[in-house]
């Protein structure tokens, strides 16, 4: 009852696809939604947003000692094996870089679902500030906190402006190990709303769409380049309270202007980490002054 393999990073014990035997023995509610294809294979509707939230929930549970994961459907719901993949990769930076002991990040926009907090005090004991601009996404995601009684690993702040990304957020006594972002991609919400089209096309049904998203999580006014020139500069301000900067990245010619702009504000080291997910290649910059 497994998948095929994705081509995760070699610790994302999800690269062999599911086991649908442990997910339905740690949440036997998946059991509605997963059926056998027309290739004998066991499987759920992946343009199904009820069963892409349910089979997420129960690899939160069977291999992330979550108890409870609810959000409001209206907020993105992401896919864990991708997610978990920033978490190994962030892993090994550290790593190489013999940075060692308690380590502390800071995750920008954390949304509703506080899923890199959740998945990287699983998997390496990672305690978390996570800061989003949404209120109501902040309120649901420390109900999930709460829930899974992480309030001492995972605290929430509020960003007020939505022209900072740093500044106001990070505090004079601050120490990070490490900050972590997945930015918005789009740069309005017209843009967002085709690219959901698109992508209800691709997976062959005008009935439902299998993701969804408010609009501090899908754009930003400029689109990711613009939210990531805007991060690099205002790490450049906090230089001294955080040691690795970094960011998905999901178009590469962002990347060398990125590469440029912190060379000019006195980054000391600048890197691409590449991701691949099956068909799917992206990649992480990370940068520290």
């Amino acid at each position: 009852m497994k998948s095929t393999k994705k081509n995760f990073h070699p610790n994302n014990i999800h690269d062999n696809g599911y086991n649908f035997n442990e997910l339905l023995k740690a949440n036997p509610s998946l059991k509605t939604f997963v059926f056998e294809n027309d290739y004998g294979n066991t499987t759920v509707d992946f343009s199904d947003p009820k069963a892409v939230k349910e089979i997420n929930r129960s690899l939160l549970m069977a291999y992330y000692k979550v108890k409870l994961w609810e959000f409001p459907d209206t907020n993105l719901c992401p896919p864990i094996p991708g997610r978990v993949d920033y978490i190994h990769h962030l892993n090994d930076l550290l790593i190489e870089s013999k940075i060692t002991g308690d380590i502390s990040v800071l995750d920008i926009g954390t949304g509703a679902t506080c899923i890199y907090p959740l998945l990287g005090n699983a998997a390496y004991g990672w305690s978390f500030v996570g800061v989003d601009i949404d209120l109501d996404s902040l309120d649901t995601a420390q109900d999930i906190i709460d829930d899974n009684d992480l309030d001492t690993s995972i605290k929430l702040r509020q960003q007020f402006d939505e022209n900072n990304i740093l500044t106001d957020v990070i505090e004079k006594d601050d120490a990070f190990t490490i900050a972590m972002c997945n930015p918005p991609f789009y740069k309005s919400a017209e843009e967002a709303q085709g690219a959901n089209r698109r992508k209800t096309r691709n997976l062959g049904t005008n009935a439902v769409r299998n993701f969804a998203g408010n609009n501090n999580e899908l754009w930003y006014v400029g689109g990711e380049k613009a939210f990531l020139h805007n991060y690099l500069y205002q790490s450049s301000l906090f230089k001294e309270q955080c040691i690795w900067f970094t960011s998905l990245v999901s178009k590469k010619e962002n990347t060398e202007s990125m590469q440029k702009s912190a060379k000019k504000l006195g980054a000391t080291e600048f890197k691409i980490i590449p991701m691949q997910q099956g068909n799917k290649v992206t990649r992480i910059v990370a940068w520290r002054y």
